[in-house]
């Protein structure tokens, strides 16, 4: 568990699977992410995200309001997916009602100061496409920069998907 001045990083529970479905139902959230999530996918979402946290001991967490234990998202790191394969990938994904607020933020900087103590890894990495600007621009405030020629389509969206594309940004591990 990881604690910040407003949030709680912690572990997947059941009950996390009701508020994961409702916040992939909002349009908004899923703009640049694919289509509504179905109840089944936040179950397979949420039994990922436990089966990657047992296998390596982090994952992309589940996000709680500490003012009232409110779930409000996920944001973490975890071992990249078959097109990041060995990289160590940084997500968030809040809620609408937490947007704007700097929980985002908050939740990734947490995330990469756990990162940096708990992993011998040489960088994180963060995809997103290029029309999230939102996504892009938190990753330039966390000291992330875009690798040059690092924009890749995605091999699991049809050719023809405007959420294909993506843009991959890198920070390395601070020197000591």
């Amino acid at each position: 568990m990881i604690e910040t001045q407003r949030l709680i990083l912690r572990g997947w529970r059941e009950r996390d699977i009701a508020p994961l479905h409702a916040m992939g139902q909002d349009p908004e959230v899923m703009r640049y992410l694919g289509p509504p999530l179905s109840i089944d996918a936040a179950r397979e979402g949420h039994d990922r995200m436990v089966a990657c946290q047992e296998a390596h001991g982090y994952c992309f967490w589940a996000v709680e309001r500490r003012a009232d234990g409110a779930f409000i998202g996920f944001c973490g790191i975890k071992p990249g997916d078959s097109f990041l394969e060995g990289e160590t990938e940084i997500a968030w994904r809040l809620a609408r009602d937490a947007w704007g607020q700097g929980y985002a933020r908050e939740a990734a900087e947490a995330s990469l100061v756990w990162g940096w103590a708990n992993l011998a890894i040489p960088r994180v990495t963060a995809i997103t496409v290029p029309a999230n600007t939102r996504s892009w621009g938190l990753m330039e405030r966390l000291g992330m920069t875009r690798v040059v020629g690092g924009d890749f389509d995605r091999p699991d969206l049809a050719v023809g998907d405007p959420l294909r594309r993506h843009i991959l940004y890198r920070i390395d591990r601070p020197t000591a």
